[in-house]
C-alpha cells in the first residue's frame, strides 16, 4: 500500500538543519512539512520564512507548507516567492475573510492549493472549498504544539471526507499526534500521508532512513 510521509520540520535539530534536511532527503522522506505560526492564530511562534526558503534550497523533495496566521492573504506572495511550482499550500479556512481568494493565488503561482481543518472546525463549513483544493490536511490534534494527544473525535471527521473525497478530486493528509497504528488503521481506509513529528521520526536515535523504512514496512 502506498502512503506519503511527510516531515514535520518544526521538530529537527536546528542546531544541525543541513545535515537534518540531507538525511531525511536521502532516506527517503516523500516532502518537507514547514508549520509558519505567527503567536496569532495559533498561542504560538514556530518556523520563519527564512526556515522556509533554507529548506526549499537544501531539500530535494516538494515542501508542504501550513500556513497557521491570521489574514495569510496579506503576506501569501512572501511565502510563493520562495517556493517552488509542485509545492503544496495549506491555510485555514477560519483564518481568512475570503479564503477562496487566497487559494487561487496559491494556484496562480503553480502551487498545491490545501486548507487544513481544526479539530473544531466541521466538514459543513468548507464543504465548498473542497472543490477548489487538491489536499486537506486534516488536524488531529489542536494546532500550534508539537507532542500533543490525539482528539478520537476526529476519526469520524475522516470518515466523512473520505465518503465525499473522489467527488470532489482532494487527498486527505493526516497532521499531529501520528503513530503507527494510526497509519496502520486510516492508510487503508484511503487516507493519502501522514506528518511525521516526534511520535515516530525525530529524536529516536537511529538514521531517518531505517526509521521511514519501517514505517513504510508496517503490515496492514
Amino acid at each position: 500500500m502506498q502512503f506519503e510521509l511527510m516531515a514535520s520540520m518544526m521538530c529537527a535539530n536546528y542546531g544541525h538543519l543541513e545535515k537534518e534536511v540531507q538525511e531525511l532527503n536521502d532516506g527517503g522522506i516523500d516532502s518537507f512539512h514547514i508549520d509558519i505560526m505567527d503567536g496569532r492564530y495559533v498561542p504560538n511562534f514556530a518556523m520563519s520564512l527564512n526556515d522556509m526558503a533554507y529548506i526549499a534550497k537544501a531539500a530535494v523533495k516538494p515542501l508542504d507548507v501550513h500556513l497557521m496566521i491570521e489574514h495569510p492573504n496579506n503576506r501569501i506572495q512572501l511565502f510563493l516567492n520562495n517556493l517552488r511550482p509542485g509545492d503544496t499550500v495549506y491555510i485555514h479556512p477560519e483564518a481568512e475573510y475570503h479564503p477562496s481568494t487566497t487559494l487561487q493565488s496559491i494556484i496562480n503561482a503553480g502551487m498545491i492549493p490545501g486548507i487544513a481543518i481544526n479539530p473544531g472546525t466541521s466538514v459543513e463549513t468548507v464543504i465548498e472549498m473542497l472543490r477548489i483544493v487538491k489536499k486537506v490536511l486534516v488536524m488531529s490534534v489542536n494546532p500550534g504544539n508539537a507532542g500533543q494527544m490525539y482528539l478520537p473525535y476526529v476519526g469520524k471527521k475522516i470518515t466523512k471526507l473520505l465518503s465525499i473525497k473522489e467527488d470532489m478530486d482532494f487527498e486527505i493528509y493526516w497532521d499531529g499526534a501520528c503513530s503507527a497504528g494510526k497509519i496502520l488503521e486510516f492508510a487503508p481506509k484511503g487516507v493519502r500521508g501522514f506528518v511525521l513529528g516526534t511520535t515516530l521520526l525525530f529524536g529516536k536515535d537511529r538514521p531517518y532512513g531505517e526509521t521511514l523504512q519501517k514505517i513504510r514496512a508496517l503490515q496492514f
